[in-house]
């Protein structure tokens, strides 16, 4: 490790650090705009100049300059303060005084660094040049005047998210960042350079002229659009949340969001079920709390066991605790979350989990995807994936072709070849240090679980500090309902045959009701969507950014989320109606409050308690006669941006699914 010297501190720099790297080290802050932990090494901005001796008797730029034995490194002489008040005074040639008007007001690094490290006043008074706007789709607002040419969008979309979609034309101070043909970003990621821009050339198009960063509440959040649990932050003015922003966790997200979990916030606050509805001569009508509650109550009267709970997408562990105390207290076990139909066998929960983990993916060297589309399933997971396949890895599908950005060989569609495993694949993952495998929603459907449980032998999936056997959900309440046991054998099949008389939805949007034409239908949801057309009893819930909760995403990562504002109107946090309703029914569930149940749910399953990974322990052993059976037709998820009721009332969703997938000319009301 060579030792450097940072304004007079010696310190020890690990191999491969940068000048930059090692000023951190010592705790020296350095402006930069085109320099980003994440995004190769560009060197274009020139600000983070210091002086470095042995070496020319000049500003060199820390971010590209290896940090070598010996160095004496000042980030503080008269030379440096020189050469940034130059380079700053040269980035304001061309920037507009936008500032007044300009989203990034608050939270741009050009007027903080123009305060820390500019001059006074400019000696530029020629005219300034103007850069046409570019249109980057239904999420990205662009100012291209604004633009510094720090390439960071251009970086990453090539570097992250593995969408070539934005570079740079013409050079000098004709340059300029645009998409190629002028269309839209259209990618899962897109909005993540919004984040990345130093200053206000790339904004949030939804968010514009909203709010300033100074009026908003911060809140720490889970997005629930996916199973991957990405870390976020709500930030929520009066009773209404204006946008969610990544937070950095290296071990989930990183400092990424998908660009459903950033924008279906706004779908919070329409279509919302705000009041009590009860189905009167075919037609849902008004009512109150007690008399849906005596309905319910009436429909049980003699067979209070007769009753059963369906847990949605959305739903945190414990409002799916205090549905099941709720069922339980009747006298019925009748609960199920897995609502579109699945039943692979949850006697071992290290079967259906994500054993890699997120991060520990990326040092796989051979990986086979079994019936999963992980770029619309999970693109922060896919973000890994080009990682790995960077590093060296081979990665092959089994399933309907699909982009995955990164170069990958597709098997075909039918799972019967892993029956006799094909040379190529059988070679890679015999010869591979660290094997993984993918099992998707689709093959789960298709019960291909047992089978896939036999590769754990055939390629040696289980080997020192490494667990090669995945299982990826789509759902974000999936792994926290199997912790609490909130399923059956046959699932949603056993259900239908014991033709309950009251059937609890709650946010259950995906499944099939037909089954149910006899029973009382009762939906604790928080949007009039497809469970809410079905229901003849409509009590209005809370929505995740309404509620505390606990979230367990596909790796087995317990996390907590916190309220961020109140719900709407009427509707009421999920686990008091519940309560309210076991009163209602004559049972007892067991606590009072909130506190209450989060330690009665901590003290039948202790892994929620603990944030972090869950230990499901070991693999079970395979069933020796399963077979692989099937054709995958297609993927669960069919239209990336309306996967679930929030998505689908957000006007944001719409409008990206209209335009980035199906190609609609969307057009202004004006036009």
């Amino acid at each position: 490790m060579p030792k450097v010297t940072v304004d007079g501190q010696e310190i020890e720099v690990p191999a491969g650090a940068t000048v930059l790297q090692a000023c951190e080290l010592a705790g020296k802050e350095i402006p930069r705009f085109c320099y980003h932990e994440r995004l190769s090494i560009a060197g274009n901005c020139r600000m983070c100049l210091v002086e470095v001796k042995p070496g020319p008797p000049k500003p060199q730029a820390s971010c590209a300059l290896p940090a070598a034995e010996g160095q004496e490194i000042r980030t503080d002489s008269p030379m440096v303060k020189k050469a940034r008040e130059g380079v700053m005074e040269f980035l304001l040639i061309n920037h507009p005084l936008d500032c007044p008007i300009c989203d990034q007001g608050g939270e741009c690094d050009l007027q903080d660094q123009a305060v820390a490290y500019g001059r006074g006043g400019s000696r530029y008074h020629d005219n300034k040049r103007a850069v046409t706007e570019k249109y980057m789709g239904p999420l990205i607002k662009t100012i291209m005047t604004r633009c510094i040419h720090c390439t960071r969008c251009v970086r990453f979309s090539e570097e992250i998210a593995g969408v070539d979609e934005i570079g740079a034309l013409y050079r000098g101070e004709d340059m300029q960042i645009t998409t190629y043909l002028e269309q839209a970003a259209a990618h899962e990621l897109s909005a993540n350079v919004i984040d990345l821009c130093p200053v206000g050339a790339l904004t949030s198009r939804p968010y514009a002229f909203e709010a300033r960063p100074w009026e908003l509440k911060k809140t720490l959040s889970i997005d629930v659009s996916d199973a991957v649990g990405a870390n976020i932050t709500l930030h929520s003015k009066g009773r209404e949340i204006m946008r969610a922003l990544p937070r950095v966790n290296d071990d989930v997200n990183e400092e990424w969001l998908s660009d459903k979990g950033r924008y279906q916030v706004d779908g919070l606050t329409k279509r919302r079920l705000d009041r009590v509805w009860v189905r009167r001569d075919g037609k849902l009508q008004p009512a109150e709390w007690t008399e849906a509650f005596g309905l319910i109550a009436g429909a049980l009267e003699g067979d209070k066991a007769s009753i059963a709970a369906v847990a949605g997408d959305l739903l945190d562990a414990e409002t799916m605790f205090a549905a099941k105390a709720l069922v339980n207290a009747c006298g019925s076990q009748l609960t199920e979350a897995r609502q579109t139909g699945m039943t692979y066998d949850v006697s071992n929960l290290a079967a259906v989990n994500f054993n890699s983990s997120f991060a520990g993916i990326e040092s796989a060297d051979a990986i086979l995807i079994v019936g999963s589309n992980v770029r619309w399933e999970a693109a922060l997971l896919n973000v890994r994936l080009r990682k790995a396949v960077k590093a060296g890895a081979k990665v092959y599908i089994i399933g309907p072709e699909w982009d995955p950005t990164y170069p990958a060989t597709f098997l075909g569609s039918d799972l019967k070849l892993l029956n006799r495993i094909p040379k190529e694949l059988g070679d890679a993952m015999k010869n591979a240090k660290r094997p993984a495998v993918i099992l998707g929603a689709a093959a789960l459907a298709k019960g291909a679980l047992p089978a896939a449980l036999k590769l754990v032998d055939k390629f040696g999936l289980v080997r020192d500090d490494w667990n090669g056997f995945n299982v990826l959900h789509i759902s974000a309440a999936r792994m926290a309902s199997l912790m609490l046991g909130f399923t059956l054998p046959g699932g949603m099949g056993d259900i239908a045959a014991a033709s309950p008389k009251v059937l609890l939805s709650l946010g259950a949007d995906e499944m099939d009701y037909s089954p149910y034409a006899g029973s009382l239908k009762v939906y604790i949801g928080h949007h009039g969507d497809k469970g809410a057309h079905h229901a003849d009893i409509i009590l209005p819930g809370a929505s995740y950014a309404e509620k505390d909760g606990t979230y367990v995403n596909a790796e087995g990562r317990v996390q907590f989320a916190e309220k961020a504002v109140f719900a709407p109107g009427d509707a009421r946090e999920d686990w008091t109606i519940l309560r309210a309703l076991a009163d209602a029914l004559g049972v007892t569930v067991g606590f009072d409050s909130f506190s209450e149940l989060q330690a009665k749910m901590i003290a039948a399953v202790p892994a929620l308690g603990e944030e972090g990974l869950a230990d499901y322990g070991a693999l079970p052993k395979a069933d020796s006669g399963a077979k692989f059976e099937g054709e995958l037709a297609g993927y669960p998820i069919k239209d990336f941006y309306l996967t679930n009721p929030i998505a689908r009332a957000s006007e944001v969703m719409q409008r990206c699914s209209d335009e980035l997938l199906h190609g609609a000319d969307v057009k202004e009301a004006a036009e």
